[in-house]
């Protein structure tokens, strides 16, 4: 067994333990206790978006590794293999939590995007390669950091706050920087490298770009729809 699969279950493990602790943590409002295990659910979310934000954050990973903007294949700087192997752990534990505890047609679409998250960050950590590229896709959780907090003043019942105002604004324009953007960055790479990246990884990655680009618009859209122009 390779130390990225057991980084990965062990990291299954321990955001399954939070999940179930987390309740004792930060306990729900009135408002919540109707759905506990969706208030336990999006701080576990929460905890691990903030974990490649805050530990060593990815930005400052690219400014301290230049070569990575070269070589997203075989380059990566030290902790990042471990860092996506983590996230990855994590992905299998939410799939898990929401097939366990949601109806299908309540969460199919974020079964199907940790479905292609799990199997594009698990060949970099199988193959060590393509590390580089995974830790792109992880800016993302920059943005997820202010997404699960929305959700939780929602759920609070905290939506005519200026605290929720001020995170709308934030996630917005986080949204369109380290979601739309960098996805459109990793697909015009993927497209200039098409000739350097084995047919198979070339088919998986273009088939996972063309599921998360329109789920991140719709996304967007309903964002924008619902905090700024209902």
């Amino acid at each position: 067994i390779s130390p990225g699969l057991l980084l990965v279950a062990g990291s299954f493990a321990a955001f399954r333990l939070l999940n179930r602790g987390l309740e004792r943590l930060v306990p729900p409002p009135p408002s919540a206790r109707r759905n506990r295990w969706k208030w336990r659910n999006i701080w576990t979310s929460l905890a691990h978006s903030a974990l490649p934000s805050t530990h060593c954050p990815s930005p400052c990973r690219f400014c301290l590794h230049p070569g990575l903007f070269e070589d997203l294949v075989g380059t990566h700087p030290p902790g990042a293999h471990s860092l996506v192997a983590v996230s990855v752990g994590y992905f299998l534990e939410d799939f898990v939590d929401m097939l366990c505890n949601q109806k299908l047609h309540q969460s199919w679409e974020l079964l199907f995007h940790h479905s292609v998250v799990i199997v594009c960050f698990g060949i970099a950590v199988l193959l060590h390669q393509y590390v580089g590229f995974a830790l792109v896709a992880l800016l993302v959780e920059i943005n997820s950091i202010f997404l699960h907090l929305r959700q939780i003043l929602l759920m609070a019942n905290l939506v005519h706050t200026t605290c929720y105002r001020l995170n709308s604004i934030i996630n917005l324009g986080t949204y369109v920087v380290f979601r739309i953007a960098t996805l459109a960055w990793m697909t015009h790479w993927l497209f200039l490298n098409r000739e350097n990246v084995p047919p198979v990884t070339y088919a998986v990655g273009t088939v996972g770009m063309a599921i998360m680009t329109p789920m991140n618009i719709i996304l967007f859209y309903r964002l924008l729809r619902s905090d700024f122009f209902k």
